[in-house]
């Protein structure tokens, strides 16, 4: 057992690496938790530039996201953790489906912010337990974090031109989450950028949403666009959907580190349920409320609600060109939801435009 008040043996870190393998993270490592000028100032920067949309938590709590002891002061150290979710299956394979949604890998199976905080706070319970006294606080998205560059500085990888954490175990597929802590760990090396000419993930974006290698513009972001944004989703990028419903996994498909990443090392929990690997856009235009909640409990994606996910699926029947799905779309041109009304009659003009002349 360690004494927190007295400091800890040198090798606690390691020890506390262990626990984390043993709790099914892949990733772990440790970055001071004191403010980094440059990471900083390029957070002013992106927001300054208005590129995280309608995402205002972003700009409102940039006090406390610029720093780790910006949100708690006693912090001394960072434990940035990755658990991996790298799929079996090209997800680039639906999109010759149009009939099938696509739905981005790390939704397919269980809600992570309830799987890789379950694990953080065992790790946390473990660490208060070798280290009485400890002061511990553990994060998973929901908290003004970055989890990015954290993990970065932590050195479990580097963010790649595509702005997302790619390591050369796990490739770009890694859900984040971290613990802040008041031990002064000894700090890892930060990961070198190993990206090099490499532009496959620029290159790949269906909406052109990197302004430059690095830099992402979350408003032209199907990720965003999907999930964050409410409303009717603006015409340019309708077409650029195609049969992407919630999420997009292109920009991280295409990372060539992924040939090292290995479906058995990720966590069973995001293994894709059945219903949910390939559903049939037939089958989800039809859902209410009650079924929405029902077929997506436990689902990340449940938290965006029926209407704007009913809202995708009529943009990828619009880009399906599939006739069999006009009854169905015809059917939610009233529907109360304005914005599901609006993408109705968008996908309808754009299935009837695709129907054979008589």
């Amino acid at each position: 057992m360690v004494n927190a008040a007295s400091g800890f043996d040198s090798g606690f870190g390691r020890r506390i690496k262990a626990q984390a393998l043993e709790l099914g993270f892949g990733a772990c490592g440790f970055a001071p938790a004191h403010e980094d000028p440059l990471r900083a100032r390029r957070l002013e920067q992106w927001l300054g530039e208005g590129a995280h949309g309608s995402m205002e938590w972003m700009e409102t709590r940039l006090e406390h996201r610029r720093s780790p002891q910006g949100l708690w002061p006693e912090a001394q150290s960072v434990i940035a953790l990755g658990m991996s979710y790298a799929p079996a299956i090209d997800p680039l394979a639906l999109a010759a489906h149009p009939d099938i949604a696509r739905i981005s890998v790390y939704a397919q199976g269980a809600d992570y912010h309830d799987v890789v905080k379950r694990a953080l706070k065992a790790l946390a319970r473990w660490i208060v337990a070798e280290a009485p006294g400890t002061g511990v606080k553990v994060f998973v998205d929901t908290a003004p974090v970055m989890e990015k560059p954290l993990g970065a500085a932590a050195g479990i990888g580097w963010q790649g031109k595509h702005t997302n954490l790619v390591s050369r175990s796990h490739g770009s597929w890694l859900l984040l989450g971290a613990i802040f802590t008041t031990l002064d760990l000894s700090a890892d090396s930060p990961h070198a950028d190993r990206c090099g000419s490499c532009s496959a993930c620029q290159d790949a974006c269906p909406t052109q949403a990197f302004p430059a290698p690095y830099r992402l513009d979350a408003r032209r972001c199907i990720s965003y666009l999907t999930i964050e944004h409410k409303g009717p989703i603006p015409h340019e990028f309708r077409a650029s959907l195609g049969n992407r419903i919630y999420g997009c996994d292109d920009c991280l498909a295409v990372c060539p580190w992924n040939s090292f990443a290995s479906a058995a090392a990720a966590n069973r929990a995001f293994l894709p349920r059945a219903e949910l690997a390939a559903p049939s856009l037939a089958d989800l235009l039809t859902l209410d409320d009650a079924g929405f909640r029902t077929l997506f409990s436990g689902s990340p994606i449940k938290r965006i609600g029926r209407n704007r996910f009913v809202r995708n699926c009529l943009y990828a029947a619009g880009n399906s060109g599939d006739a069999a799905l006009f009854q169905a779309v015809t059917k939610l041109l009233n529907d109360p939801d304005p914005a599901v009304a609006d993408a109705a009659d968008w996908a309808l003009d754009q299935l009837v435009t695709a129907l054979p002349v008589p």
